[in-house]
C-alpha cells in the first residue's frame, strides 16, 4: 500500500513515469527520469525561480540537470533502448520519499550487470540530494566506466516545442574538488543558482574504487569519469552527492552550494538518508489516511498525499502551482486551485504550511494592488494566474480544444480568486485561532479585497442592486457573463468578512488599527459602505426556487444531453456540438453553483444542494481535473452515494491512470487536494461549520470496512475512526464535535458514539 510500481519498460509511457516519480522537497524538484535512457523528459524546478525573457508570460524555469550519470561497459552505454533488459523494476516508495530502480542489463557482447538505486532530495536539509547505486557484474570481471555530469542544455517547452525557451545562462562550469559544478543565472529575474555534484565509490570491504579520474567539458557540460575495476559476482557501491543554492537565499549561491556539498560528503549519504525517513515519518504520523478493505482507494489516497507534501517547504514567500513541482503545466503558475482545493489538506494536518501559503499572498500582496491600479479598480486584485510578484502572468492566447488559436479570457475577468483567497483566510482563523495572524496579515488582505470588490461593482439604478458584469466563474465555457452566482455570492461574502475584520482588528489591536487606516486609508465610512454594497449584490435566484441560475441567462442557453462516455468514464463531446461555440450551450466545464454550495454549505438547504447537484451533474463535462471530486463530495451530501464513490476514483486515479491525458506535464496537485477532501468531507462527512465547529455525517462504502484520519484543530491533533455502525475521536483536548446533528462535548481521550442508521 506503500509502493507505486513499473516492472514493463515502454518508453513511450516515460513521460508520464516522470511525472509520477518526481521527488521534491518544496524547494527543488526533480522529475523521475530513467537515468539509463535518452527518451526522457529532465526537469529541475526551483521553487520561486520564475523567468520570461522571451517566452509568452512569467514561467517556472527548467534548471540543469544535475542527476547525470553512465556507465560504460566495454565502451557501451548501458541505456535501456541500446542494451538488452533482461530485468526491469521500478519503484516509488512513498512512506520514506525513495525512488528505487533494478535493472539487469545484457551488452552487445554478453556481459550481464545488476544495477540498482535510491534517489532521495532530503526533506531534512533542504539543498541537499543524492542517488545510491549498487552495482554487480553478473557473468564477468574487469573494468567499469563511471560519467558523472550535470546537464547544462535543458530548456523549457520539451512538451511544446512552438514556446521552447533556454531561460538560462551558464555563467561558469568546471571541477572542483570533490565533483564538478554548475552556475547558471537567468536572463530576465537575474537568478542565480549553484549546483555540486560529487561521487563516491567503495567495494564490499568500504575501500574506494574510483580509479583514474579524467575531467572533460563537453560543450557546457562539466563531466568527470572515473574508471573502476569489478569481479563477477561482487557488489559495488556507487554514491552521487548533489548539492543546490539560488541567490534567492544567499548571496553567494557556489559557495554555499560547494560548503554544503562538502559536509554532506564527509557526513554520508546513509546519515542523510536515515535523517529524511525520519522526517517522512513524521509526515506520515500526522497526514496519513487509512482506508480498510479498498487497496486501490488505499494506494490511492497515498499517492495524491505524498505529492501534495513534496510540494510545500518553509519559504512563505512561494505557493504551489497547479502542477506542482512535477512539470511545467500552466508554466508553473498558481491559481485558485491553492486555496480551494489543496489548502484544506494542509489547514488540517499541516497548518504551519496552510499559514506559509496564506503568507504567500501576502508577500505578493503589492503586486495584486498594481493589478487593481492597473486596471482601474482599488484595493487589490489578486492575478488568475500568480507566479513570484502578484502581478497577473495569465497568458493573452492559447489554443481551444480545435487546436485554433483562442484568446484566453481569465487573465481579464476571472475575478473570483480574491473571494477564493478570504475564504482561505476566514477557515485558517476558524481551524487554528491564530489571532496573531490575523492582526499582522490577515485583515489586510480582508480589507484590500474587500476594498476591490466595493470598486468592481456596478450600481443598477432601475432595480436598486450592484451588479458584477462581464466575469468568468469556475466554469470557463462561459466568458464574459454578468452576475455569475459564485462570483456574486462569495463577493457580498467577501465584503462582509472585511467590514467584520475591520471592527475586529480594532478591538484586539488598536495600534495595529491605527496603522493600517493611516497608511491605507480606510475608514469607518467606507467599510459601511461596504456592508450596503454587500446587501444589495444581486445573487441570480428566485427565492421561491430551489434551482439556481448559474448567471443570468444560462437558463436560455441551448440543451445538449450528455450520452456518450470515453474509456475513463468521463464525458464525450455531444454529437452535432460546435466546439467553438460552447458558451451558446448549457454544458458546463466544472461547476459553479454545486462548488457554492461547498464552499458555503451552511447558506444552503439540503434540498437545495440535491436539486441543483442533479441539474447541473447532468450538463458537466468534467473538463477540469478539479471537477469530479466535487460531485463527489456533493452526492455524499444528498444520497448520490453510487456516482459519488465513481467520482472520488475518477479524482483519486488521475494522474496513476492518466484520465485526463496530461500527466505528462505534471502533478494535477488541485485534484490531489479534492481526493483528500472526498476522503474527509464526503465519506468522514466533515464540515466546517460557520461556528467553526467540526461537523461529522459519515457514509463508508460497502467494501470499506473503516477509515481513519487526522485532523489539526485549535493546535490538537485530532484521530477520527469511522465504521459504519460508529464514530471514535482520540483527542487530547476537549472539544465540541456535532455528529449528525448532535452537539457532543467531547473529553480528552478516546470517545466512541453510534451512527443510527
Amino acid at each position: 500500500m506503500w509502493v507505486i510500481e513499473r516492472n514493463l519498460y515502454d518508453q513511450n509511457e516515460n513521460d508520464v513515469y516522470e511525472t509520477l516519480f518526481t521527488l521534491a522537497n518544496g524547494y527543488v524538484s526533480f522529475r523521475g527520469v530513467e537515468e539509463f535512457s535518452n527518451r526522457k523528459i529532465p526537469g529541475t524546478y526551483l521553487a520561486g525561480v520564475f523567468d520570461k525573457s522571451e517566452a509568452q508570460v512569467t514561467e517556472l524555469v527548467n534548471l540543469p540537470d544535475p542527476l547525470g550519470i553512465r556507465i560504460y561497459v566495454d565502451n557501451e552505454p548501458l541505456l535501456l533502448e541500446l542494451s538488452e533488459l533482461l530485468y526491469y523494476d521500478r519503484k516509488l516508495n512513498m512512506k520514506s520519499g525513495v525512488l528505487e530502480s533494478t535493472y539487469i542489463f545484457e551488452t552487445s557482447s554478453g556481459k550481464k550487470i545488476d544495477i540498482s538505486s535510491k534517489r532521495f532530495v532530503s526533506r531534512k536539509n533542504r539543498n541537499r540530494f543524492a542517488i545510491k547505486y549498487t552495482i554487480k557484474p553478473l557473468n564477468f570481471s574487469g573494468s567499469i566506466l563511471i560519467e558523472n555530469y550535470i546537464d547544462n542544455r535543458t530548456y523549457n517547452g520539451m512538451l511544446d516545442p512552438t514556446n521552447k525557451i533556454q531561460h538560462y545562462q551558464v555563467l561558469t562550469s568546471g571541477e572542483e574538488m570533490p565533483g564538478i559544478l554548475s552556475l547558471v543565472r537567468t536572463f530576465d529575474r537575474g537568478h542565480v543558482i549553484a549546483f555540486r555534484t560529487a561521487l563516491k565509490g567503495m567495494n564490499e570491504d568500504g575501500e574506494n574504487i574510483l580509479k583514474l579520474r579524467k575531467f572533460r567539458m563537453i560543450g557546457q557540460n562539466p563531466c568527470e569519469l572515473f574508471m573502476i575495476f569489478v569481479d563477477e559476482s561482487r557488489e559495488y557501491t556507487l554514491e552521487k552527492f548533489g548539492t543546490v543554492y539560488s541567490s534567492r537565499e544567499s548571496c553567494d549561491p557556489l559557495k554555499e552550494a560547494s560548503l554544503e556539498l562538502a559536509r554532506f560528503y564527509v557526513e554520508g549519504l546513509e546519515s542523510e538518508l536515515n535523517k529524511h525517513t525520519e522526517i517522512m515519518n513524521e509526515f506520515w504520523n500526522r497526514s496519513d489516511i487509512q482506508i480498510k478493505d479498498d487497496e486501490t482507494a488505499q494506494k490511492g489516497i497515498r499517492f495524491n498525499i505524498f505529492h501534495l507534501y513534496q510540494c510545500v517547504d518553509d519559504d512563505p514567500t512561494v505557493s504551489i502551482g497547479a502542477r506542482g513541482l512535477h512539470g511545467e503545466g500552466y508554466k508553473g503558475h498558481v491559481f485558485w486551485d491553492t486555496e480551494i482545493f489543496m489548502f484544506p489538506f494542509f489547514l488540517h494536518t499541516l497548518p504551519e504550511y496552510a499559514k506559509n501559503l496564506l503568507l504567500y499572498r501576502y508577500n505578493t500582496l503589492k503586486g495584486a494592488r498594481k493589478n487593481a491600479e492597473l486596471n482601474g479598480y482599488e484595493g487589490a486584485q489578486y492575478p488568475w494566474e500568480s507566479a513570484d510578484d502578484g502581478l497577473e502572468v495569465t497568458p493573452k492566447w492559447g489554443q481551444d480544444y480545435l487546436g485554433n488559436p483562442v484568446r484566453i479570457w481569465t487573465g481579464d475577468e476571472e475575478f473570483h480568486i480574491n473571494s477564493d483567497i478570504a475564504v482561505a483566510l476566514i477557515h485558517y482563523f476558524m481551524v487554528t485561532g491564530d489571532e496573531q495572524f490575523m492582526k499582522d496579515y490577515g485583515v489586510e488582505i480582508l480589507l484590500e479585497t474587500g476594498r476591490f470588490w466595493a470598486s468592481r461593482v456596478e450600481y443598477n439604478e432601475k432595480f436598486d442592486r450592484y451588479e458584477i458584469n462581464r466575469v468568468i466563474g469556475p466554469d470557463e465555457f462561459h466568458e464574459h457573463v454578468n452576475n455569475n452566482v459564485y462570483t456574486n455570492y462569495l463577493a457580498k461574502w467577501n465584503l462582509t468578512k472585511a467590514r467584520e475584520f475591520y471592527y475586529w482588528l480594532e478591538e484586539k489591536d488598536a495600534a495595529k488599527f491605527e496603522i493600517l487606516k493611516s497608511q491605507f486609508g480606510f475608514t469607518k465610512r467606507e467599510v459601511e459602505n461596504w456592508q450596503m454594497i454587500a446587501e444589495k449584490i444581486y445573487i441570480p435566484r428566485n427565492d421561491s426556487e430551489k434551482l439556481i441560475e448559474q448567471f443570468e441567462g444560462y437558463f436560455n442557453l441551448k440543451e445538449y444531453e450528455i450520452t456518450e462516455w470515453d474509456e475513463n468514464g468521463l464525458p464525450k463531446w455531444p454529437k452535432g456540438l460546435d466546439l467553438t461555440k460552447l458558451g451558446e450551450t448549457k454544458l458546463i466545464k466544472q461547476p459553479d453553483v454545486v462548488m457554492l454550495m461547498l464552499v458555503l454549505p451552511e447558506d444552503f438547504s439540503q434540498e437545495e444542494m440535491r436539486i441543483n447537484y442533479k441539474y447541473y451533474e447532468k450538463r458537466t463535462m468534467h473538463k477540469s481535473s478539479l471537477s469530479p471530486s466535487m460531485y463527489s463530495i456533493m452526492g455524499l451530501k444528498v444520497g448520490d452515494t453510487h456516482n459519488a464513490y465513481k467520482y472520488f476514483m475518477k479524482t483519486l486515479l488521475v494522474d496513476l491512470e492518466d484520465n485526463q491525458g496530461n500527466t505528462n506535464n505534471g502533478f494535477h496537485a488541485a485534484s490531489a487536494g479534492g481526493a483528500w477532501q472526498c476522503v474527509v468531507n464526503g465519506f468522514g462527512g466533515m464540515t466546517l461549520e460557520s461556528d467553526g465547529i467540526l461537523s461529522f455525517s459519515p457514509w463508508l462504502p460497502k467494501n470499506w470496512e473503516a477509515l481513519s484520519f487526522n485532523l489539526s484543530y485549535k493546535g490538537s491533533m485530532i484521530n477520527v475512526r469511522i465504521t459504519k455502525e460508529d464514530i471514535t475521536f482520540a483527542t487530547d483536548i476537549s472539544i465540541k464535535i456535532r455528529v449528525r446533528d448532535k452537539v457532543i462535548e467531547i473529553p480528552p481521550g478516546r470517545t466512541t458514539i453510534g451512527l443510527s442508521s
